[in-house]
C-alpha cells in the first residue's frame, strides 16, 4: 500500500554511496525530511539532479536533510549499479545521502512509482508532500510551480501545504520479477 500523505515515515538503514549504513532515524533532529527515489540511466532523473543538489544546499541550514534512493533493478539496468552510483555521486558532488535499495523493500514500503518520486515529512515524521520535483523536469528555470520547495517552505513556516500530492514525472522504478 504507498504512503499517503499524513502517514508516518517508514523507517529504513541502507548503505550509502560514501559506504556507511544510513538509517532513516539518523535525521531525527531535521525539520524536514526529503527522500527521494531516483536513478542514474533515466533522463528524468538525470534533469533533476542539478535541482536536488540545490535544494539540499539552499535548505541544509534551515534544518532541511534529503536522502535519495536508488531501488532499481541494475542486473538490467547496470548504470543503477552500486558502483556506477558511486562514481555518479563524485561527479556531481552530491550532498547529500545516496542509498542503495538492493532489495527494493523500501521503494515498495513508499509505493515509489517513478524515478523521481518525492516523500516530504515533516518534524514529526508525518507524510506532508508526495510526487513530483515541480512541474518542468527538463527545463528548470521553466518551472512555474515548484512543488518540492514549496511544501518545504510551508512547513518549515508551519502553513498548510498547498499542493499536498501530484503525479510524479520520470521513469518507472525498473522491479525484479
Amino acid at each position: 500500500m504507498p504512503l499517503k500523505v499524513s502517514d508516518s515515515l517508514v523507517e529504513f538503514e541502507l548503505i550509502g554511496v560514501d559506504g556507511k549504513k544510513h538509517s532513516s532515524n539518523k535525521f531525527a533532529s531535521k525539520k524536514v525530511l526529503v527522500v527521494i527515489f531516483t536513478c542514474n540511466h533515466c533522463p528524468y532523473a538525470k534533469a533533476y539532479q542539478d535541482r536536488i543538489i540545490a535544494v539540499q544546499k539552499d535548505y541544509a541550514s534551515k534544518g532541511v536533510q534529503v536522502i535519495a534512493i536508488n531501488s532499481n533493478d541494475d542486473s538490467k539496468y547496470t548504470e543503477d549499479s552500486f558502483d556506477d552510483m558511486k562514481t555518479r555521486a563524485k561527479e556531481k558532488g552530491f550532498n547529500f545521502p545516496y542509498l542503495r535499495d538492493e532489495s527494493q523493500i523500501v521503494a515498495r514500503d513508499y509505493g515509489a512509482k517513478a524515478t523521481p518520486h518525492v516523500f516530504v515529512f515533516d518534524f514529526s515524521r508525518k507524510l506532508r508532500y508526495v510526487g513530483a520535483i515541480d512541474d518542468n523536469w527538463d527545463n528548470a528555470t521553466a518551472a512555474k510551480q515548484k512543488y518540492l520547495r514549496e511544501a518545504i517552505d510551508a512547513i518549515l513556516a508551519g502553513k498548510e501545504i498547498a499542493v499536498k500530492e501530484t503525479m510524479p514525472v520520470g521513469c518507472t522504478i525498473k522491479w525484479r520479477l
